[in-house]
């Protein structure tokens, strides 16, 4: 077995230098560390040892106490935070990550923010809190496909994120606004360690990535080398295990940027004992297999099931003992018992493994021979495009396991259109599939359901097209949610629901109105057969309240009303759901008013009288100053109407007085 080490691997530029700050830090006080310094427990652990705790937020610390902002950086307001609690800052973001935050605080100035990475992830948290609060993050091309229209947008990336996944992304957004300007921040140290994993996978039979399995670097770096070959990620030699290795002839090895250099060596120092180990047994099983030609490494066997135990089965080769086939090499699944695939008397055909184990058993497999039988057909397959269907053995991270004659491997993002939060939805089920890769010297097959149902797709969204009418009022079922509105499904194609065109009120969020799996009607605002996107409306199916507002709020009217919205020249009162009007500043009162909140604030309740009502335009106007004189008047005259008669008096009249009387 040859291993053959990565050039890239192991610790990059901003993980160490967090580590080298932090191990500075802590010689002079008291020291945290916001969140875990790098993702590896191990040398997590090593630090805390040294004096670096670990907190989760700032208000764990004490004054005085020295925080050190991990290289993952944070948003804006942790170091406001800090400053406020007397806590000293030692600010070891990664350079590649400041100036990803600098370009986003900049780039919020002109217009909408998309930040392609995990959304969970310190890191992308933190860019999105410099680039302010609308600000969105996107994982996949699908999500990118989602997003509405903006006249400028800006783009950058997670420092960690895969480049072709940024690029495809790039490609997409190009046709979602007038004006795209693109960030790549990804971190050139990250580009070339993935590069190199992919070239490496590409030549092993087996893989193996050390590092933290809370990474996403690390896991990213997995998932890449995943899609080439079988891997392994473990986070110590510990993990290690010998039946990895069983057959196998050259093994790869690379790390994450959280992995230091001594948990990497310990891993080579682990695997090269193991290497020979394996090769002290061949010589000893060559030797005695010397003069049987037919019982070699690699040889196709057949004989007859014997013995079935719950991990293993007995076939008689008819040679001194029975060959031994483990549960793993029986079939891809791992869900399955040995008696769910074979029975005693079975006549079944294996790959010799090992001339002999430990107890001088034939090691075979049967998964081997299945794939060595599945050849043919999928290169045929391969070629003809032909679908096939292929059972979900299993659920491994970034996609599926799938039996197609040999270890089928769909990526998470061929399975269906869209983006899958949960794999395991497809555990046991039969997918149709199509072969879009096929290396028979790697036993390597990929396939995708996806672009099978996207042919589907295309056909039906191409018909709808050319069918539907603005104007049309069509049912539909409510599929996601975002921000922005809601995507229904009109008859196996999705339409934008906007959230402007949800109702005539604002609203924040489209839940605030519909829900996943709502049934709805809508209607077709718009068709665009070019960029084969369709807008839908919900509101437009109800009166405009704008069409009855000339009669319920007349010119001098007085209305009631509740204060919504405070702007420096006015506040709005919202009468009912799609209307709201101004109360000006200058008609809030008879005295001078210099800020609106010293007369209305958000949530009273006002009465005031229709100055002006334009319902062309969507706009009336009110004015308490008015109401409240109107009102004054009226009081007034009802006073003045109250007091008794005074007599009249006319020239000539004699008035006497009491004294008189």
């Amino acid at each position: 077995m040859k291993i053959i080490r990565a050039e890239k691997a192991g610790f990059c530029f901003g993980v160490k230098r967090a580590l080298d700050m932090a191990e500075r830090t802590v010689q002079s006080s008291s020291t945290a560390s916001l969140g875990p310094l790098i993702h590896n427990q191990q040398v997590v652990e090593k630090m805390e040892k040294q004096g670096v705790r670990v907190v989760g937020e700032v208000k764990e610390t004490q004054a005085g106490d020295t925080l050190i902002i991990r290289s993952h950086g944070v948003p804006p307001d942790i170091y406001e935070e800090a400053r406020r609690c007397q806590v000293k800052v030692v600010d070891a973001t990664c350079p590649f990550v400041q100036k990803a935050q600098r370009l986003a605080a900049e780039s919020s100035q002109s217009g909408q923010v998309v930040v392609v990475g995990d959304r969970q992830h310190p890191e992308v948290q933190g860019i999105l809190g410099w680039a302010g609060g609308n600000a969105i993050a996107i994982e996949t091309l699908e999500e990118a496909r989602e997003l509405p229209f903006y006249e400028q947008l800006s783009v950058l990336a997670q420092t960690t994120q895969p480049a072709a996944n940024f690029h495809g992304i790039v490609d997409e957004l190009k046709t979602h606004t007038h004006a795209l300007k693109v960030h790549n921040t990804i971190c050139n140290a990250t580009e070339e360690r993935q590069t190199v994993a992919r070239e490496l996978a590409g030549k092993v039979d087996v893989m193996i990535v050390v590092g933290g399995k809370n990474s996403a670097n690390t896991r990213k770096l997995a998932g890449i080398c995943s899609e080439r070959t079988q891997t392994y990620l473990i986070e110590t030699a510990d993990e290690l295990e010998d039946n990895w290795f069983t057959g196998v002839v050259t093994v790869g090895l690379t790390a994450g940027a959280s992995t230091p250099d001594w948990i990497i060596e310990e891993v080579y120092r682990k695997m090269s004992t193991m290497e020979n180990k394996e090769t002290h047994e061949m010589m000893n099983m060559e030797d005695w297999a010397e003069g049987m030609q037919n019982l070699h490494r690699g040889a196709l066997v057949t004989g007859t099931v014997v013995k079935i135990n719950h991990d293993e089965v007995f076939v008689d080769l008819g040679w001194k003992s029975e060959g031994v086939i483990a549960l793993k090499e029986l079939t891809v699944a791992s869900d399955l018992q040995t008696s769910d695939i074979v029975a005693i008397g079975d006549k079944i055909s294996a790959v010799v493994l090992r001339v002999e184990n430990e107890e001088g058993n034939p090691v075979l497999s049967k998964r081997r021979a299945d794939e060595m039988a599945a050849v043919d057909k999928l290169k045929e397959l391969a070629e003809s495009k032909e679908e096939i269907q292929g059972k979900v053995a299993d659920v491994v991270k970034g996609g599926l396991i799938v039996d197609v004659g040999m270890r089928g491997f769909v990526p998470a993002s061929q399975i269906q259109p869209g983006y899958v939060e949960d794999l395991n939805q497809f555990k046991g089920q039969t997918l149709r599939l199509r072969v879009i890769e096929f290396d028979p010297a790697k036993r390597r097959v990929v396939l995708s359901q996806k672009e099978i149902l996207q042919e589907e797709q295309a056909a039906k969204k191409e018909h709808l097209l050319a069918t539907l009418q603005e104007g049309d009022v069509v049912s539909g079922v409510v599929k996601r949610l975002a921000q922005f509105g809601a995507f229904v499904d009109i008859g196996g194609v999705d339409g934008l629901l906007h959230v402007s065109d949800i109702a005539y009120t604002r609203i924040k969020h489209p839940s605030e109105y519909v829900n996943v799996g709502d049934e709805v009607e809508v209607q077709i605002l718009k068709v665009d057969k070019e960029q084969g996107k369709i807008s839908l409306g919900l509101k437009q199916l109800k009166p405009s309240p704008w069409e009855s507002a000339p009669e319920k709020y007349a010119l001098g009217s007085l209305v009631t009303g509740k204060v919504v919205r405070i702007a420096p020249f006015g506040a709005f009162v919202q009468l009912e759901d799609g209307i709201d009007a101004l109360i000006h500043i200058s008609q809030l009162s008879e005295k001078r008013v210099n800020k609106v909140e010293d007369v209305v604030k958000v949530g009273d309740m006002v009465q005031a009288k229709v100055i002006e009502c334009k319902p062309e335009e969507k706009r009336i106007s009110l004015s308490i100053r008015e109401a409240a004189a109107e009102a004054q008047a009226t009081e007034d005259a009802e006073l003045l109407a109250s007091q008794p008669e005074a007599p009249q008096v006319t020239i000539g009249d004699v008035v006497q007085s009491e004294s008189e009387s």
